[in-house]
């Protein structure tokens, strides 16, 4: 039994030498996948800021994507009353 712990012991020894190696960013060979992390953003170059004016529809383009909505609505209630 009490070789038991000791082999269990070791194995639990062993896993958290590798989790603090992962934490450490010694884990694999294999590149970081995902997202890098924030401290890897400061060194990257400040994005142009977007300006805060919203763009506008004019009223003939809203009139056109309305029409448009209304013809597409049409071919469905035609192709449901078909079928």
């Amino acid at each position: 039994m009490l070789e038991e712990l000791r082999e269990e012991r070791a194995m639990l020894e062993e896993a958290i030498i590798a989790l603090q190696k992962i934490a450490a960013g010694g884990g694999e060979d294999k590149p970081r996948r995902g997202r890098p992390p924030k401290s890897a953003a400061v060194d990257a170059p400040a994005a142009a800021p977007r300006s805060s004016r919203k763009r506008e529809l004019s009223p003939e383009g809203r009139a056109r994507i309305a029409e448009a909505a209304k013809r597409r609505w049409a071919e469905a209630r035609q192709k449901k009353d078909q079928a």
